[in-house]
């Protein structure tokens, strides 16, 4: 029974981590930020 309730647990804390780390993300609405996101610059070209 122990057990059981420490998996519960476990899982409702990751799940609330997750939520917040898709609203920190901006990922919760994909659709309404994606467009309205620049793209980083992932590599730099100084010669």
């Amino acid at each position: 029974m122990d057990d059981t309730h420490q998996f519960v647990e476990k899982l409702h804390d990751t799940q609330r981590k997750d939520k917040r780390n898709r609203e920190r993300q901006g990922r919760g609405n994909e659709g309404e930020n994606a467009s309205s996101k620049l793209p980083g610059k992932q590599h730099s070209t100084n010669k």
